[in-house]
């Protein structure tokens, strides 16, 4: 097993910069902490458990969470997930302190700020698509503060990992579920959160790609954005159906599921089939009473807990995460396995 001193001989340098690189305790010049790390890595240095525990807890650890608010109740499945984890890491002296942020740059940038001033280590984010939003996760890295993306992520940003499902993937699946369950031309609204996030409109992506490439019969009349709201998702579904009284089939690709089901139903369509994504209380229900087909599932409490874990561990030892990428599984449920 590799060690600290043999890590200092390969650098070039002292044990005590190897160990504030992998301890993240002072600053070492970039070039040469980058090489610390690679052969850390090369070397599978793994460092004691036991003086791992011991460093943590004098570290005193603070880590921020900040997932969006929109009344979306996927994100409660989410927050046990954290509350979990954050349980479990209180046992090293680890803080973890919780926010919510609206979908909005501004809101979120103001959110993330407060996180700053009260001295986080680390943050797990749900992120807002946007330049600002990037540029700050740059500026976190850049001041030590690693940040972890979960559940959505955010492309041309310097954040540490990404934990969630591959949303790409997951459009595509539903372009498939959508061709077994309907037959012939296929009319389909998508009923959307909001376009700047990046779950959301890779779902999409993933969508109308599969569609345009297998499933000729299938197209996309309309999409609309509820901001995850379930009485704008309502209204705004309702008027897409007067709006396209041809539309068969129903594509939500977030929250607001409920708010849309009720408004089809509201205008008589019981023929419209639906997918969903995600096994809340009230979708389950829905797919119980044959109003939704299926729904696709991500794991929410490995998203809240996981990104946590990533962090703690990356603060404590100095390694890096074992990959960019920890996807969740694509889970598909029906009203025979819900």
């Amino acid at each position: 097993m590799a060690t600290i001193r043999e890590i200092a001989e390969l650098a070039g340098v002292s044990r005590g910069t190897v160990d504030r690189v992998l301890n993240h305790r002072g600053s070492v010049n970039p070039a040469t902490a980058a090489l610390i790390s690679e052969i850390a890595r090369k070397l599978d240095y793994r460092p004691n458990r036991a003086g791992m525990a011991l460093a943590a807890q004098r570290k005193n650890l603070k880590l921020g969470v900040l997932l969006f608010d929109a009344g979306n109740r996927y994100f409660e499945e989410v927050w046990k997930g954290v509350e979990q984890k954050a349980a479990e890491l209180a046992c090293y002296n680890c803080t973890v302190l919780r926010e919510k942020t609206a979908f909005s740059a501004s809101a979120q940038s103001d959110a993330l700020l407060a996180l700053k001033e009260q001295g986080i280590d680390g943050l797990v984010l749900t992120p807002f698509n946007d330049p600002a939003i990037a540029r700050q996760i740059d500026r976190f890295s850049e001041e030590g503060i690693p940040v972890i993306t979960t559940n959505t992520d955010i492309r041309n940003s310097r954040r540490l990992a990404f934990v969630g499902s591959d949303f790409y993937r997951c459009g595509q699946t539903a372009a498939g579920l959508m061709r077994l369950m309907t037959f012939g031309e296929t009319s389909v609204g998508i009923i959307t959160g909001s376009s700047q996030v990046l779950c959301h409109t890779d779902r999409i992506r993933g969508f109308c790609d599969n569609i345009a490439a297998r499933y000729p019969q299938i197209r996309v009349l309309d999409t609309i954005e509820n901001s995850d709201d379930e009485f704008e998702s309502y209204e705004k579904t309702l008027a897409l159906l007067k709006r396209y009284p041809q539309i068969n089939a129903l594509y939500f690709t977030a929250g607001g599921v409920y708010g849309g089901c009720r408004a089809a139903l509201a205008a008589g369509r019981n023929d419209i089939r639906i997918i969903a994504y995600d096994n809340v209380p009230t979708t389950a229900d829905l797919i119980r009473r044959d109003v939704i087909c299926a729904t696709i599932c991500q794991q929410p409490e490995v998203q809240g807990s996981l990104p946590l874990q990533l962090l703690f561990d990356y603060l404590s030892t100095g390694l890096q995460p074992e990959k960019e990428f920890y996807y969740t599984a694509v889970d598909i449920r029906i009203r025979e396995n819900l």
